[in-house]
């Protein structure tokens, strides 16, 4: 028995070895599958990905745009932790492979059928920035420079965050740059394969960002503002980057899946008070009557379950029944947003621009993105008319608005202003009794990547990894 063992062993190791892959032919090939990723393909799973930035709620919690009515430990800050991983396992990995596949020699030239080369490469470069400017304006100093390397790097660096900002910068002008007269991308639904509104994109995204540094180093933040207006941004709402959602369960509003399971969602009494006081035409929108009083009624943010449990369904303005449709519009970068950060620039005098005109537009844009009227009024009214003594508050005020909904976006704004001015939750769980200033990091990095993770929490969070330290630009 045991020389037929061997004998079976070797009989075994012989056909194993001796058996060449190619003597299959196609046989091992799935005729149902690619054999190399499709480049299109990358690209829509990327913009997928931008849901969340735009949607989730924990920003629109933070800057009290919104209150929880039935669930409200969100709003006092229950949750430390927040995970990055499904950003570098999802759109940025496409976005690095189509970046590959228009680079090296053996793929770039069947690859050019879903767009040029040179354009495939500047949409991922500018989704790219994207990403990482929306996850280090929430963490802080994160993996950068050596992420993305697969398997050949499981532990990569956290990167300061001004040298992230130094790269963004980098990245979109040539990203911009780079975007030829070549054929289209294929595979975007976020823009339809138009170069010029990606063109217009990167640089409306570089001046959101150089404005990011008003406070922490203005003659950076002067130089590539002035540099990115005048290669050209979004002025008008027909170049608005928009996230068009379907009428299907499978891409439709994540703000009408949430109204599906429970009717939670209201919208904060300082936003409803806001807009009231300045007889805001976007109240009807953003905001539904409460069904008791046939009126608006913001709900007050951040009470404890029980308190907020308490007030009837009936006596607080639920979120608008216009903002939660299936098919209802998220919005990445806006005309408004754009005008308002120009405002904001000539008021500081970084552009020569006239910042009461942009100031108007911006607000002019937004009421009407939002599919409102009455803008003349709403500009002459004593609250809003524009006051060249209050201007950076006035148009803080105003992005606070333009912003709604889009809450991560508003965060980082209120963040560098501090206007408007918001008021910690009365039942709050976060220490210290703050509002939070950023989201501590996902515990696998502490228990995968612990060296670096110490490292960055030593370097400017004082060693702890929490809701209370700032990111490199809040001063």
């Amino acid at each position: 028995m045991k020389n037929i063992k061997y004998l079976v062993s070797a009989v075994a190791l012989s056909m194993m070895t001796s058996c060449d892959p190619s003597d299959f032919g196609d046989i091992n090939k799935d005729p149902n599958n690619a054999s190399t990723a499709i480049a299109s393909f990358l690209l829509t799973g990327a913009e997928r990905g931008l849901v969340g930035p735009i949607t989730d709620v924990e920003g629109s919690l933070y800057t009290q745009q919104i209150a929880n009515k039935q669930y409200t430990g969100a709003d006092r800050y229950e949750t430390i932790n927040f995970s990055f991983n499904g950003f570098y396992a999802g759109p940025l990995v496409n976005l690095n492979e189509i970046i590959k596949l228009n680079t090296d020699a053996a793929t770039k030239g069947p690859v050019a059928q879903y767009g040029s080369n040179n354009n495939q490469i500047a949409v991922a470069r500018i989704l790219k920035a994207y990403f990482y400017s929306h996850i280090t304006d929430r963490w802080g100093d994160v993996p950068y420079s050596e992420a993305l390397q697969g398997n050949t790097d499981f532990t990569p660096k956290f990167d300061s965050q001004d040298a992230i900002y130094a790269g963004l910068f980098t990245e979109l002008k040539a990203a911009a740059s780079q975007i030829d007269g070549g054929a289209a991308v294929q595979g975007d639904f976020l823009l339809g394969g138009n170069m010029a509104k990606w063109k217009k994109f990167a640089n409306s995204l570089r001046a959101i960002l150089a404005l990011r540094l008003s406070k922490v180093d203005p003659a950076k933040g002067k130089a590539e503002f002035a540099s990115a207006l005048a290669d050209g941004v979004i002025l008008t709402n027909a170049d608005n980057v928009v996230y068009k959602f379907l009428a299907e369960e499978a891409n439709d509003s994540p703000w009408e899946d949430r109204f599906e399971t429970r009717l939670d969602w209201t919208v904060s009494k300082p936003m409803v008070d806001k807009l009231k006081e300045f007889a805001d035409p976007r109240l009807p929108i953003f905001a539904d009557k409460a069904l008791l009083v046939q009126d608006y009624v913001g709900m007050p943010y951040g009470l404890a379950q029980a308190d907020a449990g308490g007030i009837p369904n009936g006596q607080v303005s639920f979120l608008g029944a216009a903002m939660r449709k299936q098919t209802s519009p998220s919005f990445i970068i806006t005309a408004a947003q754009v005008h308002l950060a120009i405002a904001e620039a000539a008021t500081l005098g970084w552009v020569a621009e006239d910042a009461k005109a942009h100031y108007e537009t911006g607000i002019t844009a937004s009421i009407e993105q939002w599919g409102a009227t009455g803008a003349p009024a709403y500009l002459a009214g004593a609250a809003v008319k524009f006051d060249a003594s209050k201007a950076i508050t006035q148009i803080a005020t105003q992005r606070w608005i333009a912003l709604f909904t889009n809450g991560y976006e508003a965060w980082a704004e209120w963040r560098r202003t501090g206007i408007p001015a918001l008021s910690p939750p009365p039942v709050n769980s976060n220490p210290g009794g703050k509002i939070p200033r950023r989201q501590a990091y996902p515990t696998s990095e502490r228990d995968l990547n612990g060296d670096n993770y110490k490292a960055a929490l030593s370097s400017k969070l004082g060693g702890v990894d929490d809701l209370n330290g700032k990111v490199w630009w809040d001063k």
